[in-house]
């Protein structure tokens, strides 16, 4: 056997001549290979003018003085390149991109492309598979990519009768929930203890109707229980121009009533006369 199985550093033979030779190029190869970190990964030629040490992670159909040598470790010696075939479960780190990779076996792949649970300043479980512990958290969209910027987070569950749902809690016990919880309405929830909930709002996708206070509203908008709206005097009533608005007059002549707006002017609901 004349080099070693995992990183093929060569042995020194016994009554070998120049024995530093072969030991100066083991000693090259772990400097080289150890605590691997490499310049870029997505260069399909080398560089001009590399400096020697220099370390390069090789594409699929390398050219130039690469030529034939896929997804290898590249290293320039300060005279020629060197090529290092890598073993599956190698790592490198990928100085142009900040990034972890490892060797499959036919690709370099990001590390945290195939974990199944990955914790950031906490440990995830298997519930929690990305477990987040921040005082925020920011999305953003990549204007890099093309498009208009947008950004859209997504849920998605696999049957209406589960969840998908953005839950608030107050010291782990549940306060508020929203989002599609047990079927395909847009719901609203409160709950004072975080275990009994209030429905505040279910918006119906298959009627577009809004209920408040009720889960199966039969109108556009149906409320359970009474509203109260704001409170005006005369003389701070807003303009009438927007058909429809309704507002609580508190100083109309013979008494408080409520006024709607026809376009042009505010009138009681009662009689239809001009609120005065």
């Amino acid at each position: 056997m004349t080099a070693t199985p995992h990183l093929a550093l060569p042995y020194i033979e016994p009554a070998q001549a120049m024995k530093h030779i072969t030991h100066n190029e083991a000693i090259f190869a772990l400097d080289m290979l150890v605590q691997l970190a490499v310049l870029d990964r997505d260069l399909a030629a080398p560089p001009a003018s590399p400096a020697e040490g220099d370390r390069y992670l090789l594409p699929l159909a390398p050219t130039g003085d690469w030529a034939g040598h896929a997804n290898a470790v590249a290293v320039w010696d300060g005279a020629a390149w060197l090529f290092y075939p890598p073993a599956p479960g190698w790592l490198s780190f990928v100085a142009d991109e900040a990034l972890l990779v490892y060797w499959s076996g036919t690709t370099w792949l990001p590390v945290i492309a195939s974990a199944p649970r990955f914790g950031i300043n906490t440990t995830a479980d298997a519930t929690n598979r990305l477990a987040v512990k921040s005082d925020a958290v920011l999305l953003s969209h990549d204007d890099a990519t093309p498009g208009t910027g947008d950004l859209r987070v997504s849920l998605n569950k696999l049957a209406p009768s589960k969840t998908a749902s953005f839950l608030f809690e107050s010291n782990w016990s549940a306060r508020a929930e929203f989002g599609l919880t047990g079927d395909d309405s847009f719901h609203l929830k409160l709950s004072a203890d975080g275990s009994a909930w209030s429905e505040i709002l279910v918006a119906d996708p298959a009627t577009a109707r809004l209920g408040i206070g009720t889960a199966t509203p039969a109108a556009r908008l149906d409320v359970d229980g009474t509203l109260r709206l704001k409170s005006y005097t005369i003389a701070t009533l807003p303009a009438a121009t927007a058909t429809g608005q309704l507002a609580f007059v508190s100083d109309e002549t013979g008494g408080a009533i409520i006024a709607f707006s026809d376009g042009t002017n505010w009138r009681r609901v009662t009689d239809r006369a001009l609120v005065s």
